[in-house]
C-alpha cells in the first residue's frame, strides 16, 4: 500500500521551487482508489454472487474494458466458454478456502473489448463477503514458452534424426567398405607378382585412408553434437594400447624408422576409463608421428603418477609420442588442434589428410578430463603429450586373470564356427578369411536362422552380424544366451560384427549378450584376433594362423 505523508510533510529541497502539499489524511476508500488507479496489474473486487464492485484502470489499458461499464456485471461473462468449467473450480476453491491454505493460482482467457482473447494468470483472496483478486497478462509469456518447448523439442527430434542418419550412414558405407578391404586383405595373402602386390597395397591403402575418413566424421558429428557417451569399465591397460603400438611400430619398420617404448614400471595394471578412446587418441598420435617422419624415428613413452588433474585422487596417466619428422613452427601449436587446420598448406599437399584427427583427440581428451599438448621444432620433430586421469582398480603387481570362455574342445577337430550374415560379399569375406584356418564354418542368412542352427548344438564360437532382415543380430544374440540359460549351458562366445560402429552400438552389442564388437571393415587381423581373443588366452589351443 502507497505510504501517504500528512499536510505538514514537505519535500526538504524540491528540484523546481515548488512546495508540495499532501492532504491530511486519506480514507482508506481514497486510499484502495489509488491503488487502483496506479496498478499495471488487473485488480478487481467483486461479491460472493460474481459481480464487479470495482476495476482498476488498467483492465481498459489491457483488455479494452472501462471500470465503471464493468461494475455491477458479472465478472465471468468475459471468461472464454471452454475455460469456464475450470473457471468455475477456481471461484469455488477461492470461495470455500480456509485460513492457512495456500493461495492458488489459475490461468484462463478474458475476452478482450475487440472480441480477441488474452490469457489471464491470477490471485485471489476471500475477506468476509467480497473476492479481492488481481490477474496479469501472460499472453506473451506463455506463448514465449511454448515456442521455447516447441523449439527444443524441435531440436530434440533433429538430433535424433542426425543421430539415426549417421548410424545408417555409417552402416551403408562400411558394408560395402568391408567388402573391398576384406577381399583385398585376403588378396594380399595370396601369390601375387611384385606389380599386382604393388597395386593390392594402393587399394589397401586407399581403402584404409577411407575407412579412417568415415570413422573422423563420425566422431566430429557426435562431438558437435553432445552424444559422445565415454565408457568407464575396468581396463588393462597393457592390453588397451598394445594393438595400436604394434600397428604403428610395424608401420615405423616398414619406413625404416626406429620406434622405441619406454614404460614406467607403474604404467601397468587394471584402471577404469574408456580405454577404446585411450587407444584411439594414442594411436592416432603415433600414426601422424610416423605419417610425418622420413628420417630418424618414433618414440612413445608411457607412465602413471600420483599427481591428479582433479582433487578426487585418481592418477595421472601420460602418454608422450616423440618424432624426427617435419615439424612445425610454435606459433602454431595451438592451431595443431583446430578442426581441418594443420600446420600450412603443404602439409596436405605432401601428405593428406583432413586435420580431423587432432582435433579429435583434443574433444576426447577433454571429455575424459584431461589436457593434451605439443611443442615442435620445424625439420627436428614434435612432441605430443596427453595427461589423462585415471582410477586405479588393481595394484601394479595384480594382473588380470582372462577367464575361459569355452569347455575344453577336443584339438582333434576344427573349431566349429556359425556365421549370421545376410550380405553375399561380407559372407565370401569372412569365408575367405578363414579358408586357411583349422574352421568348421556354417553360414546362415539372417538371425532366426542363426537360433535356429545354433539350437542344433556343437558351435564353439558365433559371428553375428548386427543388422539384419528378419531378426537382427541383437536379438538373435540375446535368444541364444536365454537358450544357454535354459539348458544350464557354458555360453559359447558369440563377436558382434557390425557396420554399426558408433559407441552405442558398441554397447548395445555387449549388453545383448555378445562377448566382443568388431567394427566393419574387417580384415583378417582384427577378425582372427577377435576369435582368438575369445575363444581361448592361449592361442596355441585354438591355433589360428594370424
Amino acid at each position: 500500500m502507497t505510504h501517504v505523508p500528512s499536510a505538514e510533510t514537505r519535500d526538504p529541497e524540491p528540484s523546481d521551487g515548488v512546495v508540495v502539499a499532501f492532504p491530511d489524511r486519506a480514507t482508506p476508500a481514497d486510499e484502495i482508489s489509488n491503488f487502483f488507479d496506479v496498478s499495471l496489474d488487473l485488480l478487481v473486487v467483486r461479491d460472493l454472487d460474481g459481480r464487479v464492485i470495482k476495476a482498476s484502470r488498467s483492465w481498459h489499458t489491457a483488455l479494452g474494458h472501462h471500470p465503471h461499464e464493468m461494475e455491477g456485471q458479472p465478472l465471468l461473462r468475459l471468461v472464454h466458454p471452454e475455460d469456464m468449467p475450470g473457471t468455475l473450480g477456481s471461484v469455488a476453491e477461492v470461495t470455500n478456502r480456509k485460513a492457512g491454505d495456500p493461495v492458488l493460482g489459475f490461468i484462463n482467457r478474458y475476452r478482450h473489448a475487440d472480441g480477441h482473447y488474452r490469457l489471464l494468470e491470477w490471485r485471489a483472496q476471500r475477506f468476509g463477503d467480497r473476492i479481492y483478486g488481481v490477474a496479469r497478462d501472460v499472453t506473451n509469456r506463455v506463448a514465449g514458452e511454448k515456442a521455447l518447448r516447441e523449439a527444443k523439442a524441435a531440436a530434440e527430434a533433429a538430433s535424433v534424426a542426425k543421430s539415426d542418419f549417421l548410424a545408417n550412414m555409417s552402416h551403408e558405407i562400411r558394408t560395402p567398405l568391408n567388402g573391398v578391404i576384406g577381399i583385398i586383405d585376403a588378396l594380399s595373402r595370396t601369390e601375387l607378382t611384385p606389380e599386382q602386390r604393388e597395386m593390392v597395397g594402393l587399394v589397401q591403402s586407399s581403402g584404409v585412408t577411407l575407412e579412417r575418413l568415415v570413422s573422423d566424421i563420425l566422431d566430429v558429428s557426435k562431438i558437435e553434437a553432445g552424444q559422445l557417451a565415454l565408457e568407464a569399465r575396468p581396463f588393462d591397460l597393457d592390453e588397451a594400447i598394445a594393438a595400436c603400438i604394434d600397428v604403428n611400430r610395424a608401420k615405423a619398420e616398414d619406413k625404416g624408422l626406429t620406434f622405441e617404448i619406454e614404460r614406467h614400471e607403474a604404467a601397468r595394471g587394471a584402471f577404469v576409463g574408456d580405454s577404446t578412446r585411450i587407444r584411439q587418441v594414442l594411436g592416432n598420435l603415433l600414426s601422424n608421428a610416423v605419417k610425418f617422419t622420413a628420417r630418424g624415428g618414433v618414440s612413445v613413452h608411457i607412465q602413471v603418477t600420483d599427481d591428479t588433474l582433479t582433487d578426487d585422487g585418481r592418477h595421472t596417466l601420460t602418454l608422450e609420442v616423440r618424432d624426427t619428422g617435419v615439424g612445425f613452427p610454435s606459433e602454431h601449436a595451438e592451431r595443431m588442434f583446430e578442426r581441418f587446420s594443420q600446420a600450412d598448406g603443404s602439409i596436405t599437399r605432401r601428405f593428406g589428410g583432413t586435420g580431423l584427427g587432432l582435433s579429435i583427440c583434443r574433444s576426447l581428451v577433454e571429455i575424459m578430463g584431461g589436457e593434451i599438448s605439443a611443442t615442435s621444432t620445424p625439420n627436428l620433430g614434435s612432441r605430443f603429450t596427453v595427461r589423462l586421469p585415471l582410477e586405479r582398480t588393481e595394484p601394479v603387481a595384480a594382473r588380470p586373470k582372462r577367464p575361459e570362455v569355452l569347455s575344453p574342445r577336443p584339438a582333434d577337430r576344427p573349431l566349429r564356427v556359425l556365421l549370421a550374415e545376410d550380405h553375399p560379399v561380407n559372407q565370401r569375406v569372412v569365408q575367405m578369411i578363414l579358408s586357411d584356418q583349422d574352421v568348421d564354418l556354417v553360414t546362415v542368412d539372417d538371425g532366426a536362422q542363426a537360433v535356429a542352427a545354433f539350437a542344433g548344438g556343437g558351435f564353439d564360437l558365433v559371428l553375428m552380424d548386427m543388422q539384419m532382415p528378419l531378426m537382427d543380430g541383437l536379438t538373435a544374440t540375446r535368444a541364444i544366451r536365454a537358450l544357454e540359460a535354459e539348458q544350464n549351458a557354458v555360453p559359447t562366445p558369440v563377436i558382434m560384427l557390425s557396420a554399426n560402429a558408433m559407441a552405442e552400438h558398441q554397447d548395445a552389442a555387449r549388453l545383448a549378450g555378445a562377448d566382443l564388437h568388431v567394427a566393419k571393415p574387417i580384415t583378417a587381423a582384427s577378425l582372427l584376433a577377435g576369435m582368438q581373443a575369445v575363444v581361448d588366452h592361449q592361442s596355441s589351443s585354438v591355433g589360428l594362423a594370424i
